[in-house]
């Protein structure tokens, strides 16, 4: 209870404190030192932290001022590592869908007093799932959601784009929002964003940028590039519990030059746990360690190309790898697809490893998304041969009714 037991001039002075702390806490400069941090994080926050089990903790509201704070630094952090500019604002959310919903809603607000009707959300094919979940909830409709056709490497075409914007305008609708990917669930594909954001300016549109698997190349000093145009988005959705390493329940949304409402009370400090691996691990080392997982799907890929056993869909931009297993017999292509998905469940059964399933071309793939700093190549080699082995037992034992 130290901070209700201190005097009003008392109290005043070490909040004063806390805030010039935290202010001059270099997040680019780790401490390396677990014990160190945690000392900081003592003086900064815990110190100064509200008990309310403690039988005199008889008030409601009482605030401690290092949680805001510090939640502010990072996102502060976050802002500057986009270039978003010194008038960028931000605040953890539940989820990336709910900070994907936050960004359009100020979009939608942006688009002032136009007909909701007309109003348009343009999304590349392979991102549009939770896009039009997020139009519902805003009360659009589906039909506000226009896909835009992806390249060979599921990247949105911007000819395309530019096709769907020039028509939105011709019928008289208004282009709300467009809606880039930095790194699709799917297949990891990053959206050409300078070309995007081009287009957004020409018409006059909200630039969303989905960063939430391909934020941790933020940190990165070796691909950093490609999230190159990121710095002209109007907002940036980003989920630090996938490429940053931390658990679940780690997103944010970052808008450009306008103030979000003010954040909810009684949320999770979410911001200590990256606060907390900046202090100790530092930036640097958690974007070598985003840069090595793409380093290994892109040896993977190569394993998988020189591999007559399988199909891949393309090369991984991030550490996503997305492929099925192909039979040396000919065969139905649903027979293939029954294979892959067993091949996959009698993997989750044996406990031997996880993967995940997706679609593309209308059939059944496989994907692995790399990102246990401890996964070797030797591990990607002997899941392959896993799949390869389950799925030739599946058409080996089905093998009249399936070829």
């Amino acid at each position: 209870m130290r901070a209700h037991l201190l005097n009003g001039t008392t109290a005043k002075r070490y909040r004063t404190s806390v805030t010039a702390g935290v202010a001059a806490v270099d997040l680019d400069e780790p401490l390396y030192d677990t014990l160190a941090a945690l000392d900081e994080l003592d003086e900064l926050q815990v110190r100064d932290a509200v008990r309310a089990h403690g039988p005199r903790h008889l008030g409601t509201w009482d605030q401690p001022a290092g949680a805001p704070l510090i939640e502010r630094r990072v996102l502060d952090w976050t802002a500057e590592r986009i270039g978003l500019g010194p008038a960028a604002d931000g605040a953890f959310t539940e989820g990336g869908g709910d900070a994907e919903l936050q960004a359009l809603l100020l979009a939608r607000e942006e688009a002032g007093d136009r007909d909701p009707a007309t109003l348009r959300i343009f999304v590349s094919e392979a991102a549009q799932t939770g896009v039009r979940r997020t139009a519902r909830l805003l009360g659009l409709g589906e039909e506000a959601v226009v896909t835009v056709p992806t390249d060979r490497d599921k990247r949105l075409q911007t000819v395309a784009l530019a096709r769907a914007l020039e028509r939105c305008a011709r019928d008289d609708l208004s282009p709300m929002a467009v809606v880039a990917t930095a790194g699709t669930a799917d297949f990891g594909s990053i959206d050409p964003l300078p070309e995007i954001a081009r287009l957004c300016t020409q018409y006059g549109t909200w630039l969303h940028v989905d960063a939430a698997y391909g934020c941790g190349l933020l940190a990165s000093r070796r691909n950093r590039h490609l999230l190159d145009g990121i710095e002209r988005a109007d907002s940036v959705a980003v989920d630090f519990d996938k490429s940053f390493h931390q658990p679940v329940g780690s997103s944010a949304v970052l808008v450009r030059d306008r103030a979000l409402p003010e954040p909810r009370a009684g949320r999770r400090f979410d911001a200590l746990k990256l606060w907390m691996t900046l202090r100790v691990m530092g930036a640097n080392d958690i974007g070598d360690r985003f840069d090595e997982a793409c380093g290994l799907a892109t040896r993977g890929w190569e394993l998988l190309v020189a591999d007559p056993r399988f199909d891949v869909v393309s090369e991984p931009q991030l550490s996503t790898l997305v492929f099925r297993y192909i039979p040396a017999t000919i065969c139905a292509p649903a027979a293939i697809d029954r294979a892959n998905l067993y091949a996959r469940k009698a993997l989750h059964t044996s406990g031997d490893a996880v993967v995940a399933t997706t679609r593309a071309g209308g059939r059944q793939y496989l994907r692995f998304t790399l990102l246990d700093p401890g996964t070797t190549i030797a591990d990607i080699e002997a899941v392959l041969d896993l799949i390869a082995g389950h799925a030739e037992q599946y058409l080996g034992e089905h093998l009249v009714r399936a070829c």
